[in-house]
């Protein structure tokens, strides 16, 4: 198929919709939000987001078809409408997982597609590696495993070279003498006891992702990223996984485990030019599990908004109906 005819024929997002149930969940000091949209007699899918800390908003619920799917999203502790907001307490791979069953359990789900993309497929990987028999299907995009690499290519040296005039921003926030670890400088800032310069810090790094994620700059995904609730837990929840690298045994775990979920149907979609989280990994995950579909989309960078992932996705979504 032609670029051109492509995108006369593309999936787009499902029409907006309002969930028609919302609660939280309590767990300790955290209250985890969640929703219900779309048809409550459907397919059961959990919406797993990005960050960590990125939040869901009401564009996530459109990668489901409404009248076939019983579509469940939470924001996951710290971020968005769950509270305490920015709160690293008991914040952990496992403790999400713990509350991605405790949904489970409450909603009186038996199996569920999961869905997840960048840090969501991580977390989509890790939750069903560890509760397999719950998991129908899965929809993976932007693959993440967390490793040294990974975050050495995108907040030390690597994409650093793609996007410079993006990385000066990011620099800035630190002393030239304290740029040997990056993500190590930013921690001491966010937890330090300088709010201004917490903010400032957590702005950069949320506009360093964002400035990335798509393959043409997208201005509104800056602007948004630089809102000073959104950046301040997109940063801080992002920064506190990545310095304990995600709270893994060691950081080859979730490939390591593969075997474990291999059978459980899985696509996997990635942007041939997605700088966030480079195709390597996804072809190395596929090589790891053969029985996956990995689909590249050719003209694409990170974002589940670019048009090609989209229609990709939902075409994911649909074929697992």
């Amino acid at each position: 198929m032609s670029r051109m005819s492509f995108f006369k024929k593309r999936n787009k997002l499902f029409p907006p919709l309002e969930p028609y149930d919302t609660g939280f969940l309590k767990k300790g000091k955290h209250e985890i939000y969640y929703e219900q949209c779309g048809n409550p007699k459907g397919k059961p899918a959990i919406f797993l987001h990005g960050g960590p800390g990125g939040g869901c908003g009401s564009l996530s619920r459109r990668f489901f078809n409404p009248k076939k799917y019983r579509i469940i999203l939470f924001d996951q502790r710290g971020c968005g409408r769950s509270k305490p907001h920015t709160c690293l307490e008991d914040n952990t791979t496992w403790h999400l997982i713990e509350d991605i069953e405790s949904i489970r359990e409450r909603l009186d789900i038996k199996k569920w597609l999961v869905f997840g993309g960048s840090w969501g497929s991580t977390l989509a990987i890790a939750y069903a590696q560890k509760h397999p028999k719950n998991v129908s299907q899965m929809v993976l995009r932007g693959i993440f495993m967390l490793r040294q690499k990974e975050l050495q290519w995108f907040y030390q040296y690597g994409a650093s070279e793609m996007y410079p005039e993006a990385w000066q921003g990011f620099l800035k926030e630190i002393p030239e003498n304290e740029r040997d670890d990056l993500i190590e400088s930013y921690r001491k800032i966010f937890y330090g006891d300088d709010e201004e310069k917490k903010l400032s810090a957590a702005k950069a790094w949320s506009k360093w992702e964002a400035s990335c994620s798509f393959i043409n700059y997208n201005p509104n995904a800056v602007k948004e990223s630089i809102s000073a609730e959104f950046a301040l837990a997109f940063a801080l929840i992002e920064n506190h996984y990545f310095v304990n690298k995600g709270f893994l045994d060691y950081e080859n775990q979730l490939l390591d485990n593969i075997d474990i979920i291999r059978d459980i149907p899985s696509i996997i979609i990635q942007g041939r030019y997605d700088v966030v989280c480079p195709p390597t990994t996804a072809y190395e995950l596929h090589s790891r599990w053969p029985e996956s579909e990995l689909v590249i989309a050719p003209f694409s960078g990170h974002s589940a908004f670019e048009k090609e992932i989209t229609h990709e996705l939902i075409k994911a979504t649909n074929k697992f109906i």
